[in-house]
């Protein structure tokens, strides 16, 4: 058995055998707290697969896509403009270092008194908390283009629109993708914590009103949810990253 194989069945077999022994395991559960697996499945399939998709799982997705989408858009912009201008760098490198430091949790109040209690507000601390990982990443990625490569297109007379799209943004690709993994995670963190201040619907609120209704169940089923979510959202990445990024390790394969 080839290591590749190997560990695909590692990565199939090991959850599968670790959800068999938390089920054995917590069937004769009597704490309150923590119960059986199988009631946790059932709420689950009766909750999220019909009854609240439409009203908590669809919110949340398109507040999470919004502020990922705005938080990409922005970062990779601010960051071909910083990455290209070292003045410019400079210049701005105390102004990002200080708003980096401020966590986008303490921006809620913020949040709610410029953009109100409606999903605005959620999607500008999604999009906040997103921004950074990418930024910082495109600027280190654009800096560190090779000058072979920029001098080279100098000499053969192409534009600054297309030495960025040519040359520029794919030797940055890697470490923009790096970012923008990331900050997805980060999306689904702020994405909860927005939900759970001031909100009547989403994931985060669902599983904190069940938490206050001691509908304890109800609360795992949302919390097993949220790590499915996760999960499918980061194999979506890797997929469209493996796509995007298929030359970059075809060059590092070749390299070895």
């Amino acid at each position: 058995m080839s290591r590749r194989t190997l560990g695909t069945v590692l990565e199939i077999t090991v959850p599968i055998a670790l959800i068999a022994v938390i089920w054995v395991a917590s069937t004769t559960s009597q704490t309150y707290y923590y119960p059986p697996l199988g009631e946790i499945l059932r709420a689950f399939n009766e909750l999220w697969l019909f009854e609240r998709f439409s009203t908590d799982v669809l919110p949340s997705l398109t507040r999470l896509f919004a502020g990922y989408a705005i938080a990409v858009a922005g970062g990779v912009f601010l960051g071909l403009l910083l990455g290209r201008s070292r003045v410019i760098r400079r210049m701005t490198s105390p102004i990002v270092e200080f708003l980096r430091a401020i966590p986008s949790t303490a921006l809620i109040p913020l949040a709610m008194l410029v953009f109100g209690v409606g999903d605005t507000s959620k999607i500008f601390l999604i999009a906040v908390a997103c921004l950074w990982p990418i930024l910082l990443n495109t600027v280190d990625g654009v800096s560190g283009v090779e000058p072979t490569l920029i001098d080279t297109g100098r000499v053969y007379r192409i534009g600054r629109f297309d030495q960025l799209r040519s040359v520029v943004l794919p030797s940055a690709a890697p470490q923009i993708f790096a970012g923008m993994r990331t900050s997805l995670s980060l999306a689904v963190i702020l994405m909860v914590v927005s939900e759970m201040v001031a909100s009547s619907n989403g994931i985060g609120y669902f599983v904190l009103q069940s938490q206050r209704t001691f509908a304890i169940v109800e609360m795992w089923s949302g919390i097993v949810l949220l790590g499915l979510l996760g999960y499918v959202l980061n194999v979506l990445f890797v997929l469209v990253e493996n796509r995007v990024l298929a030359w970059h390790r075809g060059a590092r394969a070749d390299a070895r």
